[in-house]
């Protein structure tokens, strides 16, 4: 006879077999309340309500292209969000949305000069001109450096990049790209996505989850070990919904990319070509948070640690590691205590110095 303490356990083990199988799923999606205060094509501007605030200054969460705005906010207990919200900070987001083939004109100049600055001004002035903290994961970070960098006039109070290569030579799982463009160019990369107006959500998405391969080819025994842990599994569903929902590339975003990330590695070595003009990283005048993953296959450590070389204007470049993946940085069940307290103890210090 089954022994009565496992009962529990195995009413639990067949609701969530039945949740994966036939059911909605593990946990219903269940994101930080928010207010969208302005509308506008890839930049509308999202307030996360808040019982009360410190009357610091405001953050913006800037999130990258060919991912879903909520990488912020997957779910309770993985919300960056939340968190800031909840530590009473006025946090705001900027969401870019879909991206479609009229938008394959798009580049790395219509964030940096236009989506991000509209943003921060838009922010500052509803906090009185007050200055804002930026803080961007992946190439969302990269985006917020260039931003500072180029627009200096811009009311910054600092930069956090959470998962951004600076040196992509250090990216080891880009070397046979790297390898190969010294022969061909990007022609391989970008001819297709030209013919295309972008990098398609599909090819998004399966590229996001080559780069967790170990992850996709090991999940039906995952699953299995944690059919009785249901917060383990909610975390896995929440992982998976945001990679089904990862948006595509505008294809001169994308050959940006290729050209000048992926191939030249321009930030390494300190400037960023745009149709108007070269950025200096050195141009940056704002305190800068750089954090690196343990287990990031897509930022390594020492492609991050970068920032704290090129970065020679700022009055403050710090770097800090922390555990997980390149999502796990920003949304994992160990960010609580290693990315977002890092985040907190840096803006907590850059507002103390300027105060």
């Amino acid at each position: 006879m089954l022994d009565i303490a496992w009962n529990p356990t195995l009413n639990t083990l067949t609701r969530n077999a039945w949740r994966l199988s036939f059911g909605g799923g593990i946990a219903p999606v269940q994101r930080t309340p928010s207010t969208r205060i302005h509308e506008a094509p890839h930049q509308d501007l999202y307030r996360f309500d808040a019982t009360e605030t410190d009357g610091g200054r405001p953050v913006l969460l800037v999130p990258p292209l060919a991912a879903p705005a909520h990488c912020f906010d997957l779910r309770p207990g993985q919300s960056l969000a939340a968190h800031l919200a909840g530590s009473g900070k006025a946090a705001y987001l900027v969401d870019y949305g879909t991206m479609g083939y009229s938008d394959r004109g798009l580049g790395f100049e219509d964030w940096i000069d236009d989506f991000i600055p509209a943003a921060v001004e838009r922010v500052s002035r509803l906090h009185d001109g007050a200055p804002v903290d930026l803080i961007g994961w992946s190439l969302g970070g990269t985006m917020s450096l260039l931003t500072a960098a180029c627009r200096n006039y811009l009311p910054i109070g600092s930069v956090t990049a959470i998962g951004t290569p600076i040196d992509y030579e250090s990216v080891t799982m880009i070397a046979p790209l790297r390898m190969v463009g010294r022969f061909t160019g990007d022609r391989p990369l970008t001819t297709a996505t030209q013919a295309m107006g972008g990098l398609p959500a599909p090819l998004v998405q399966a590229s996001y989850r080559f780069t967790a391969l170990q992850r996709e080819l090991t999940k039906p025994w995952f699953i299995a070990r944690n059919l009785h842990d249901t917060e383990t599994l909610a975390r896995m569903e929440s992982i998976d919904r945001f990679m089904a929902d990862m948006p595509g590339y505008p294809a001169r975003f994308f050959r940006q990319v290729c050209t000048q990330l992926i191939l030249g590695n321009a930030l390494a070595a300190g400037s960023f070509e745009t149709r108007n003009g070269a950025i200096a990283l050195a141009d940056l005048a704002v305190p800068v948070l750089a954090i690196g993953g343990t287990e990031d296959v897509i930022a390594p450590i020492p492609s991050v640690r970068a920032a704290t070389d090129v970065f020679t204007g700022s009055p403050s470049v710090r770097f800090e590691s922390a555990p997980g993946s390149h999502l796990g940085l920003v949304a994992g069940p160990k960010a609580r205590d290693s990315t977002w307290a890092h985040i907190d103890g840096f803006l907590d210090g850059v507002v103390a110095h300027t105060a």
